[in-house]
């Protein structure tokens, strides 16, 4: 007798032999009961999950009949008629699985359709279950609309796929939607457990573990698994043979990376890595298994509770999980978990993996948080708060004596009683003294350098860098008080109002508008007038015959003469000034207000500068 495979021949042929999907089997023996059903149902999911089951086992449900014959619509059939069993072995005439990654066109769909018309020949109800119905074409999905819709009362769809979304929504809404979920390792692996006790197959319960894990939520992976591992292992299922069939790392060798990166330990972290490349491990199993162990760290490191629990009993790596959750911070596990999850992503960008490897792990370990520092920075902190504002107090450094010239003290009476810098204790901290306060010091003459006594030491504020995009910048306390106001004038006051005619009735433009705008009127008699610019690229012809012909059309029939020099008064000097008064008085604005007031001084509010504008 040929073998069968482990996932076929314990495939589900009742509701109650389902695994891990305890919210799609209860609505389906609740609307089997009532005898309320639909004529669509929709099951989507991963790989692995039952779909093809659950609609073998909802078509045994509608055409069973029972022992003896009489039996009618069941939650539980019976297995043992002539239905259950030609569906079972796949030749129930009744029951038609389409594949529509292999039949996807609208001819392979209209001639399952053209079965729809006829009667059950054998069951109660004809059921059309179309795998992985998202590959249909939309031409397809379109010709089986309406009978999907309105099908006749013997008939009923039941629609799988892995990919819900390419699914049109047409679709979608004419169907029972139904979603199965994967599968916890742990469902999986009580599965493993009851199926290998029925084969009489001897399981180490970490084979299964890890068996577990890599099926990832497929419960046919996880069989498929399990016949190779049993092919691999003679006959039984030893950790270590299962651990190198699937090129899983060790757990000791992820656990002595994390206490190595708990401790700073770069040697031992560069030793692990070197000794997985020579095992030929995975580095992404490896960066796998550290993203498992961490995240376990993590759940005990909010939920202290957790380590008593039933799972945390019967799982062997509970114990050395509990003690790196207690050497290393819960921040650092954050952070150390984050990057192991993005690190897995850059190993295929690297030439080799198993550098890659290497340095995501001494990435792990530069960014790991300086709790040391940190205490030490706060320890300096608060020491200079209690000190009052003092300077920290500089490290030395060896360095040959350098002789200093002497500096003379112009005010002998008033000068601090200060011990020189060299008689000072060691740890002493010494004041600072603003510069301001400083006396200028004269250059001593050369005769006196070597028999000046030592002078005075002095602390120096230290000036902060301002951020980038603060950088010479002038505050606008600084732009006003610099700020010259234009002296007010007759010939000022006349070509600012013609020009900003000019503008208003637009009569120039371009380089004839900027040419007025950036000119002063310096003199006009009765046919020219005399224009000043700072710009020699404004004196164009062609700017200055058009604002002599704007001129003209205001009634000035007079010539323009323009000259280079610099420039007071300007139409747009004018403009400016003005729009910074209206600015200025809308800050004041602001700035009086009596809620911005209360604002700025109970909560340290500020004013963006540049976010307020006048009306």
């Amino acid at each position: 007798m040929s073998y069968l495979v482990l996932a076929r021949k314990f495939r589900p042929k009742t509701f109650g032999e389902m695994v891990g999907q305890g919210h799609v089997v209860q609505a389906l023996e609740n609307a089997l009961t009532t005898q309320r059903l639909h004529h669509a149902y929709l099951f989507t999911g991963t790989r692995g999950v039952g779909k093809t089951t659950v609609s073998r086992i909802l078509a045994k449900s509608l055409n069973c009949q029972g022992p003896d014959g009489q039996g009618g619509i069941t939650a539980t059939p019976c297995g043992v008629c002539q239905a259950c069993q030609d569906i079972d072995s796949g030749r129930f005439v009744d029951y038609t699985e389409l594949d529509a990654a292999s039949n996807r066109g609208v001819d392979e769909v209209q001639s399952l359709l053209e079965q729809a018309v006829y009667k059950p020949v054998q069951g109660r109800f004809k059921v059309f279950m179309i795998d992985e119905v998202h590959m249909l074409t939309n031409t397809a999905f379109n010709a089986m609309l309406k009978t999907l819709e309105e099908p006749p009362e013997y008939l009923k769809f039941v629609l799988a796929t892995t990919d819900p979304q390419k699914v049109p929504v047409t679709v979608l809404s004419r169907c029972l939607q139904f979603n199965l979920r994967p599968m916890a390792p742990e469902t999986v692996l009580e599965h493993l457990t009851s199926v290998l006790q029925t084969e009489q197959v001897p399981a180490e319960p970490q084979a299964l573990r890890l068996l577990a894990r890599a099926a990832r939520g497929s419960m046919r992976d996880a069989l498929s698994l399990t016949d190779q591992a049993i092919a691999f292992g003679n006959g039984e299922l030893l950790e270590t043979g299962v651990r190198q069939m699937l090129g899983s790392v060790d757990r000791g060798h992820v656990f002595r990376l994390i206490e190595a990166l708990a401790q700073g330990d770069g040697k031992t972290v560069v030793d692990t890595s070197e000794a997985l490349r020579r095992d030929g491990m995975s580095a992404a199993s490896t960066l796998e298994e550290m993203t498992a162990v961490l995240q376990a760290m993590a759940v005990l490191q909010a939920v202290p509770s957790r380590a008593e629990s039933a799972d945390a009993a019967t799982d062997p790596d509970a114990a050395d999980t509990a003690r790196l959750a207690s050497l290393m911070p819960a921040d650092e596990t954050q952070l150390l978990y984050s990057l192991c999850l993005h690190g897995r992503g850059e190993l295929g960008l690297a030439p080799d993996e198993y550098a890659a490897l290497t340095m995501v792990l001494l990435r792990l370990l530069a960014f790991k948080p300086s709790h040391a520092a940190a205490s030490t920075a706060s320890t300096e902190k608060k020491t200079l708060n209690d000190a009052g504002g003092a300077a920290p107090r500089a490290p030395a450094r060896e360095a040959a004596p350098v002789s200093r010239p002497s500096v003379p003290d112009p005010t002998p009476a008033a000068a601090p009683s200060q011990p020189p810098a060299q008689s000072a204790p060691a740890g002493q901290r010494l004041a600072v003294v603003d510069a301001p306060q400083r006396q200028p010091m004269p250059r001593p003459a050369p005769q006196e350098a070597s028999d000046a006594p030592a002078a005075h030491v002095v602390g120096v504020p230290i000036r902060v860098q301002p951020p980038p995009g603060q950088r010479d910048v002038p505050r606008e306390e600084e732009q006003r008080s610099t700020y010259t106001p234009i002296p007010p004038s007759e010939e000022g006051d006349f070509w600012h109002a013609t020009v900003m005619q000019l503008v208003a009735a637009e009569s120039v433009a371009a380089l004839a508008r900027e040419l007025a705008l950036q000119s002063q009127l310096v003199a006009r008699d009765t046919d020219q007038w005399m224009l000043r610019i700072e710009r020699e690229t404004l004196n164009q012809p062609s700017s200055r015959e058009k604002l002599t012909a704007a001129l003209q059309g205001l009634g000035h029939n007079v010539r323009l003469a323009i000259e280079i020099g610099g420039v007071v008064d300007s139409p747009a000097r004018r403009n400016k000034q003005a729009a910074d008064e209206r600015q200025r008085v809308a800050e004041e604005a602001i700035r009086s207000d009596p809620e911005v007031q209360m604002l700025m001084r109970d909560f340290d509010a500020k004013i963006v500068p540049g976010s307020l504008k006048p009306l």
